[in-house]
């Protein structure tokens, strides 16, 4: 398997992840009313006073996304059967489905007076891992070769985003691999999510300030490789600015790993400089080598960054190539990270990008107000109605 090979080490772990999404479903049934909008909660005591009725909600989104329902649906469940009732829900997509734009997704009914209160956070569930799910599906197929970590969840606002956000990569990963053959997303950095990658814990080696405490990065890698011996080695090479160097020092200080495809080196250099030995006639040059189409067409400010500019630029990813190959190491792997979001992934497939790993929390969705989904009610007690300009989510 590949995540023997890569950076892919698993952390020790003495226990289970204590957290798993449904299992501890949160807000519990007895702290709906503290999380949701007023207006339901008042929305519910009219109701209880004037007279319950069935009704049925449609869910839907503004934008296509990948349908990623299940821990918003398994939340729903559990409260409801908490408070006592059963939701009937009409799901109208599988797993991993494309959603177009202003489709219903599912149509979710029951007592008006249980359904008005977990509307809002019913749909804080669902909204953005279908949204993350998308981008995990497009970056997946578009370098269908390329394994992904996910690698999101210091750039979530608490636990309960990186279970959601681990979810939806699986999902979008999944379709990728139905839909493409991709590799997909492999696993993630946190054992909490890492049932979700089919792993029993999360992958990952060495961030940069082990490189610091050591004081060079091949030390870190010696330290490492005492303290985990046996085990598959990824090392980050930017730390000092010498990507080329210290990718091939700490090669020949393990030429064993490197032969045995146990080696791989990660690339995250920052925006604000070249990969060592690069500038940009260079980068230019390497490219005309490596992948002379993908700087012959039109290119905007952002697409040639990601070719020929500073930081994990594509250019610099063959460049790192070429010496690895050159010094006899065609077994190191590269593993790239920083800000491969699906429009990174994109030019990196146009460019050829020799990438084994991509390690990325980029497919977390980039502007919020994507992620909204909707529920709108369209029956009471049986009879159609909805508001005027949402006629198309009536059942037909």
């Amino acid at each position: 398997m590949a995540g023997e090979e890569m950076d892919l080490t698993t952390a020790d772990s003495a226990s289970e992840p204590t957290y798993r999404g449904a299992d501890r479903p949160w807000p519990p049934a007895e702290a709906v009313g503290q999380w949701t909008d007023v207006y339901f909660k008042r929305t519910r005591t009219i109701v209880e006073r004037h007279g319950d009725v069935p009704v049925t909600y449609a869910v839907f989104m503004r934008r296509p996304v990948v349908f990623a329902p299940r821990l918003a649906l398994d939340w729903l469940r559990s409260v409801a059967e908490a408070r006592g009732f059963v939701p009937d829900v009409e799901v109208r997509y599988r797993e991993g489905q494309w959603v177009g734009a202003g489709e219903p997704m599912m149509w979710i009914s029951g007592p008006f007076a249980q359904l008005a209160e977990l509307e809002t956070l019913f749909l804080m569930k669902l909204g953005p891992c279908c949204v993350a799910a998308h981008n995990a599906f497009v970056m997946s197929a578009g370098l269908p070769r390329s394994a992904f970590l996910a690698m999101d969840a210091r750039h979530c606002a608490g636990t309960e985003m990186a279970d959601l956000m681990a979810y939806a990569a699986s999902v979008g990963s999944e379709r990728a691999k139905r839909k493409v053959g991709a590799i997909g997303f492999i696993g993630n950095a946190t054992d909490a999510t890492a049932h979700y990658f089919g792993q029993p814990q999360g992958f990952g080696t060495m961030p940069h300030a082990l490189i610091g405490y050591a004081g060079s990065t091949v030390k870190a890698a010696e330290l490492y490789h005492d303290t985990f011996p046996g085990e598959a080695m990824t090392v980050l090479v930017d730390y000092f600015g010498r990507e080329v160097s210290d990718t091939l020092a700490v090669c020949r200080r393990f030429p064993d790993l490197a032969a045995a495809g146990k080696l791989s080196v990660r690339l995250d250099t920052p925006g604000g400089r070249f990969v060592e030995g690069l500038d940009p006639p260079q980068s230019y040059a390497v490219l005309e080598r490596r992948a002379p189409d993908s700087i012959r067409g039109y290119r905007d400010e952002t697409e040639l960054r990601y070719l020929i500019g500073a930081g994990v630029s594509a250019a610099g990813l063959h460049w790192v190539r070429e010496n690895l190959d050159q010094a006899g190491f065609d077994r190191v792997r590269i593993v790239a990270s920083s800000g491969f979001s699906p429009a990174k992934c994109r030019v990196m497939a146009d460019a050829q990008a020799p990438i084994d790993v991509v390690g990325t929390g980029s497919f977390l969705p980039e502007h919020w107000g994507e992620t909204y989904a909707t529920a709108d009610i369209v029956a009471y007690n049986g009879v159609a109605r909805v508001k005027m300009g949402r006629e198309f989510l009536l059942k037909r």
